[in-house]
């Protein structure tokens, strides 16, 4: 799965957003380190300890999720536990599990 990282998502001058502008109008991409191109839906997401996690798809219709991207570091290195927990390894940011096992006490 390491070849699938992207090296940095920081967008150029020319491609931020107006604050004026809808995010919906702007289809934001990352190019992964093995020169996949997957597409940032920064209108879906769930909070972190440092930052948003946004939604990440492989496709341009949304359809085939990808992952996520961490709102904080702006890297898709992370990772996900059965619990539903996600991790970045970057920065450390942190989404709560989004399932609890009293059994883990």
């Amino acid at each position: 799965m390491d070849s699938i990282l992207p090296q940095s998502i920081r967008l150029p001058e020319s491609a931020r957003l107006n604050p004026s502008e809808n995010y919906a109008d702007v289809m934001e991409t990352i190019t992964t380190t093995d020169g996949r191109t997957v597409y940032v839906s920064r209108e879906e997401g769930d909070r972190g300890s440092k930052g948003p996690f946004f939604v990440v798809y492989s496709d341009e219709e949304f359809q085939d999720r990808f992952g996520y991207v961490c709102g904080h570091c702006e890297r898709v290195d992370n990772a996900m536990d059965s619990m539903g927990r996600i991790e970045c390894n970057v920065c450390g940011n942190v989404r709560k599990p989004t399932e609890w096992d009293a059994a883990h006490e």
